[in-house]
């Protein structure tokens, strides 16, 4: 029996007591739809309940939460001090999912920058001709993070002439496949899925955070010990091997 049958077995025990199959919706930010998109389809399977996913930016989902949207397994970015304050969350079923860190990208093909230290990457920023990386003021939360990067080499203002901001991680990776950039960035996860593209890896902890996702469950949620199971497993040590392939850590 494979990690991901075990998983599958506790899921079956843990939804033993679920008489019927129930409808789960779940919202989260954009950088874990790789990994939630190729788990959900395993619990499905083998609980029979069917799970309503909806991605958007770290920023609108935290919004759509806080403002009390009926949600059953919300997933979010720390800090969330207005999602605990909004009542629309059960505080003690914070877990964590996994962390995902904004990585870089080039074309296909193309030469493999040194970004090994943040003095080379503010040398290949510096060198680029054009960058793209998805646009922090919309919601987000790579761009919101790259932001904070280049501040924190001291390059914001000399960069902005080459900067051309995205609609989300596809954007970015879209740009930089058709040309119109050298240097594209946002989310290992989202870097990873686009073609034309390829990672080069990513930007070191000393300028760059990773991002973490932590699911909680709602205090509007229609079928709670459905959704528990879920967050159960997409927490569980078997979900690891996906939030890898995926471009991420395992919360755990």
């Amino acid at each position: 029996m494979n990690g991901m049958q075990t998983a599958a077995v506790a899921l079956v025990l843990v939804s033993s007591s679920v008489v019927h199959a129930d409808e789960i919706t779940l919202v989260a930010p954009g950088g874990i739809r790789a990994a939630i998109v190729k788990l959900i389809p395993e619990f499905e399977k083998h609980t029979g309940h069917k799970v309503v996913a909806t991605f958007g930016s770290g920023l609108g989902t935290k919004r759509q939460v806080a403002a009390g949207e009926p949600f059953d397994v919300p997933i979010v970015q720390p800090p969330y001090p207005e999602i605990l304050a909004s009542g629309h969350v059960v505080a003690g079923t914070a877990t964590p999912l996994a962390t995902v860190a904004v990585g870089v990208a080039v074309r296909t093909g193309d030469r493999k920058p040194d970004i090994s230290t943040p003095d080379a990457v503010k040398r290949m920023l510096l060198a680029a001709r054009a960058i793209a990386y998805p646009n922090g003021a919309s919601g987000a939360a790579a761009g919101v993070s790259f932001d904070d990067t280049l501040a924190r080499l001291g390059i914001a203002d000399q960069m902005k002439p080459k900067i051309k901001l995205a609609q989300g991680g596809a954007g970015a990776m879209a740009a930089l496949a058709t040309g119109d950039v050298d240097i594209g960035l946002t989310f290992i996860s989202e870097i990873i899925t686009e073609p034309g593209v390829e990672l080069v890896g990513p930007l070191p902890r000393e300028i760059s955070t990773p991002t973490a996702l932590v699911g909680f469950l709602s205090t509007h949620a229609r079928a709670p010990e459905a959704a528990k199971a879920l967050l159960a497993f997409l927490s569980s040590a078997d979900a690891a091997p996906v939030y890898r392939a995926s471009g991420m850590q395992p919360g755990r």
